[in-house]
């Protein structure tokens, strides 16, 4: 795969990659600074910066989420059974790696339909029995959860939990609600869901920084990327009880320790939260 620093001349792209439209996971690998991005992904994040030098932080603001998440779900809830929506392309501290290091027995199911990501999960397949990832469109529920790999592995009638961390913000119609409450369903009781989605905080210090970084995410070559307000992402917790503190900054929810630094303006445009379902 190419590096950042390799130009789009040096790029050597497999024929099944699409190399002019961005793909969500290239783009956040690229935020990651990962290097299983082209230059086309690489522009996303160019033109973000343009509006938001500190752009790559809403990138590890959700990535760490998604990690501290991943730890009080399988530290604190007893749940082996997890189904993490747009998985992405493998980092450092994947979900499987976090969960099956506090509970060795627990199962994870990842969802994708981008090509490199189905990729490098032919290669997690063959180390890991217990982590399995399939090809289908996570705005699309019935298309998951009816899925023979999904159902062959995750027990409906035990708690699962369900990831879409720095998912429904790429879903732009006005379905955002109705889509997480058909995984809500389907999800059986004492399941939780963990959530993560750009924020319009509403105020006038932030806000125009939210609405900024929406335009250019969607007038770019990925084409998605809505900052939804308060309202609109509680909507999508909809029957939940959220976990203390609720809905909060990514960088809020339960951090590793005492913050020592001032956050960047983009950290206030990222929130998340964890519920259970009761």
């Amino acid at each position: 795969m190419p590096s950042s620093e390799a130009s789009a001349s040096e790029e050597v792209v497999p024929a099944y990659i699409d190399v002019t439209k961005a793909s969500v996971a290239r783009v956040y690998d690229a935020f990651l600074n990962g290097k299983d991005n082209y230059e086309i992904d690489r522009e996303v994040l160019h033109r973000i910066q343009r509006v938001a030098p500190e752009a790559t932080q809403l990138g590890w603001d959700n990535r760490e989420f998604l990690i501290r998440s991943s730890r009080f779900l399988a530290s604190q809830t007893g749940i082996t059974q997890y189904l993490d929506c747009g998985s992405g392309l493998p980092t450092a501290e994947n979900t499987h790696q976090v969960v099956q290091r506090l509970l060795p027995e627990s199962r994870v199911v990842y969802v994708d339909n981008d090509p490199v990501v189905l990729a490098h999960g032919r290669a997690l397949l063959e180390e890991n029995d217990q982590t399995h990832l399939i090809s289908a469109d996570i705005f699309e529920p019935r298309q998951v959860l009816e899925n023979e790999v999904v159902r062959k592995n995750l027990d409906f009638s035990e708690p699962i939990a369900l990831y879409q961390c720095g998912t429904m913000h790429h879903y732009t119609g006005e379905r955002y609600a109705e889509i997480m409450q058909e995984y809500i369903d389907a999800l059986p009781s004492g399941s939780y869901v963990s959530l993560s989605h750009f924020f319009d905080p509403e105020t006038d210090e932030f806000s125009p920084l939210a609405r900024k970084m929406e335009e250019v995410f969607i007038h770019s070559p990925m084409g998605s990327g809505a900052f939804r307000t308060r309202a609109q992402i509680e909507s999508m917790l909809a029957g939940l009880e959220l976990i203390e503190p609720g809905l909060v900054l990514c960088a809020d929810w339960w951090p590793d320790g005492p913050r020592v630094k001032e956050m960047p303006s983009v950290s206030y445009c990222i929130v998340g939260a964890v519920g259970r379902k009761p």
